[in-house]
């Protein structure tokens, strides 16, 4: 199946280019999103009708994600704090969704899908490297300092 993006896709491709995918994923998630939309002729010239509107739009999604990523590199690290062993493990582990918390109490509303954890589970205290991925094309590197109660 072939479509269209209208944004940036960080696996897929950039704004405007004709991609093929498979059929469910352009069907169920692709189109219904308003990521992309079939690639017939009616749409490919109505896409470049709207072309300019939606480079704009994508540039002021990149401009607010940069000034979120901006704040983030202000904080730098969060910490979070768990019960934990005698030898430093931690009873149950710390989610992208307990970072998003973190993150989000410090002053910075972030999401738990944009949180990854390279090396998750967390399962004992120490400092560990989160990535939060605010926009197809900003990134931003924060450390994670999980502590015992």
């Amino acid at each position: 199946m072939d479509v269209i993006l209208l944004e940036n896709i960080r696996s897929l491709g950039r704004l405007g280019d004709k991609v093929a995918v498979k059929p469910g994923y352009g069907r169920n998630f692709l189109i219904p999103q308003g990521k992309a939309v079939m690639a017939t002729a009616d749409n490919l010239a109505a896409f470049e009708a709207r072309r300019a509107d939606l480079e704009a739009k994508q540039a002021e999604k990149r401009t607010a994600a940069q000034a979120r990523g901006a704040q983030l590199a202000e904080i730098g690290s969060v910490s979070v704090t768990r019960r934990a062993a005698d030898e430093g493990k931690l009873f149950g582990s710390v989610s992208p969704a307990d970072v998003a918390a973190a993150i989000t109490a410090a002053g910075v509303a972030v999401d738990k899908s944009e949180v990854t954890i390279p090396d998750a589970p967390v399962r004992f205290i120490g400092e560990y490297e989160v990535v939060v991925h605010l926009h197809a094309e900003v990134d931003q590197t924060m450390t994670l300092q999980v502590v015992a109660e």
